[in-house]
């Protein structure tokens, strides 16, 4: 949406007259500190949330933002209002935040002393088509030969823009089946995570996902936590095994943009029944409850 307006290092401006320097740490050390927010009926969900783990994330990455949690809260709600205009009442947004340590000389690697943190937001529409259909029929995941890399490497919680890793794994995914969602194992050979979400299964009632040893701890992640406490359905975090999902009763990924996609096939596997199962249907209930938006109709009106 070129109408849209982008918030860079202090000015407003068009998003297709957006740019930075091609010596930005975002290109010449592929080093980018993010987060994904999305709103419903154009409320931001967890705006405050994002922002915290943005802050621990840079924290653990070593440079700041120039300004303060409070001062970038107030910003993002600031570009969504201006933006918000551009979007019809059925449509949701991503309200996107990249922030970079700024200019580095390419030769030597270091860091100017005038150079100051890039900091980027920008709103795009949310265009859940993709995932629409598997809200009824559930996805196939496939564990593809790339493996997410190992938290004494670059810890999973620390969330950045880098997608060389899932890029590489979606592809080989795709071989399998054109429309399989990647499920990376670690390299001891435990669940991990998809390109942008957590991964959780149902066995006896009972939910289960993978620690943040090896995954990012999502926001969609919390929310389920939440979720499965006000529903009382027992929760625990555990390592988990290709055994574990292909025995598993159901399964879903969680993830900012579609909240929840249920998983009905694994490495060509049926989970359960191969249909979308009863807890991943209540949760997708009690979640469209508390933000006021049906999730599955929102994804299939599109």
């Amino acid at each position: 949406m070129s109408e849209n307006l982008v918030y860079l290092n202090g000015e407003y401006v068009p998003a297709n007259e957006a740019k930075i320097s091609i010596f930005d740490g975002a290109i010449s050390l592929g080093m980018t500190v993010t987060e994904s927010t999305r709103t419903f009926a154009h409320q931001p969900y967890r705006l405050r949330d994002h922002i915290n783990r943005l802050f621990l994330s840079l924290k653990a990455a070593r440079f700041d933002a120039g300004m303060t949690a409070d001062e970038l809260e107030q910003l993002t709600l600031e570009v969504w209002e201006k933006n918000k205009p551009n979007y019809d009442t059925g449509t949701d947004a991503w309200i996107i935040h990249n922030i970079t340590p700024g200019t580095w000389v390419p030769s030597s690697g270091q860091k100017p002393a005038e150079s100051k943190p890039t900091v980027m937001i920008v709103t795009l529409p949310l265009d859940l088509s993709y995932w629409a259909d598997f809200y009824q029929v559930g996805c196939h995941a496939v564990t593809p030969f790339t493996r997410i890399q190992p938290a004494q490497s670059l810890d999973a919680r620390i969330k950045n823009r880098s997608r060389f890793l899932y890029t590489l794994a979606e592809s080989e995914v795709k071989l399998v089946d054109p429309l399989a969602q990647s499920l990376l194992l670690d390299t001891d050979g435990f669940i991990s995570e998809n390109k942008g979400g957590n991964f959780f299964l149902v066995t006896n009632n009972r939910i289960r996902t993978p620690s943040t040893i090896n995954c990012l701890d999502g926001i969609s992640r919390q929310t389920i936590f939440l979720l499965a406490e006000k529903l009382n359905i027992p929760i625990e975090e555990c390592q988990l095994l290709p055994y574990d999902v292909i025995t598993a009763d159901e399964a879903f990924f969680t993830s900012t943009p579609y909240c929840i996609m249920p998983t009905t096939k694994f490495n060509g596997t049926m989970i359960g029944d191969g249909q979308v199962g009863p807890i991943t249907k209540k949760l997708l209930a009690a979640w469209s409850e508390m933000v006021g938006v049906d999730l599955v109709e929102q994804a299939q009106s599109v």
